[in-house]
């Protein structure tokens, strides 16, 4: 099982100037509608088409996974009516944009605690996934109603729940990986955030242990493909060492290169 793991924490993974996997906190849509005198609802409608291009953008530039943190665990603590709007907006996302992603083989999946929303998107969550299973390109993740600690503690349990007997000298990475949210994928190369903020805000705790963080204070409704192109460009001048020095990293892609 172990060495089925991509862990930045185990292993040096390979790295490409290119990233397999990014990672978006989509923030500001509340701030970019309050700057135009419009109600935050609105904010969150126009970042939809935000989602649009950025998938689209993925799939021109060849990356593999594109992970969007929608809905936080945290969420629920904003007003009732926001929180209202959100699902209906969800909901209607579903509606729309399942079909549009399966015609360009795009997989869709998501991950957090679905049995907080109501049952009609519950019901439109799992069809989605089923007509997209099969799709080989990029893989879309929404996380909704997710939370970095919320994942750490359900895989431990799921664990614990198959594996009854085990032997806590026993339990590590290869132990626990499988039943966390994303072991499907490799950890984020990428990381970003929009809206100026500069914190992680219980998004993918376990998974960004050496992921590359970029933030900018673009509101997320504006971050276009300019944008998203800004920060490829900034992620390409990074050395990522994962634990090493500078120099061993020079001399690795020499030896690569020979």
């Amino acid at each position: 099982m172990g060495s089925r793991i991509k862990s930045s924490t185990l292993t040096i993974p390979a790295t490409t100037v290119i990233p397999r996997h990014v990672a978006i906190i989509m923030d500001g849509n509340g701030r970019w509608a309050n700057q135009r005198f419009l109600p935050r609802v609105a904010g969150h409608s126009k970042g939809l088409d935000a989602v649009r291009e950025i998938v689209e953008q993925c799939t021109t530039h060849g990356i593999e996974y594109l992970t969007l943190f929608a809905f936080s665990s945290e969420n629920w603590r904003r007003p009732k009516e926001e929180v209202t709007f959100l699902m209906n907006l969800f909901f209607k996302a579903l509606d729309k944009e399942v079909a549009r992603l399966h015609t360009n083989n795009i997989r869709l999946r998501l991950i957090g605690d679905m049995t907080e929303f109501p049952k009609n998107i519950q019901k439109r969550v799992i069809e989605a996934e089923r007509l997209t299973e099969k799709n080989t390109g990029l893989v879309l993740t929404i996380a909704a109603n997710y939370g970095g600690r919320w994942d750490i503690l359900n895989a431990t349990r799921q664990a614990l729940i198959e594996n009854p007997n085990t032997n806590p000298a026993d339990i590590n990475e290869a132990w626990l990986h499988p039943y966390l949210a994303m072991s499907y994928a490799p950890e984020p190369d990428l990381f970003i955030r929009t809206g100026g903020e500069q914190r992680v805000s219980n998004f993918l705790l376990w998974q960004l242990a050496y992921t590359e963080m970029y933030f900018t204070d673009t509101f997320w409704p504006d971050f276009d493909a300019n944008a998203f192109s800004a920060s490829l460009e900034w992620y390409r001048k990074r050395e990522r060492r994962f634990g090493q020095t500078g120099l061993q990293v020079l001399e690795n892609v020499i030896i690569k290169n020979a």
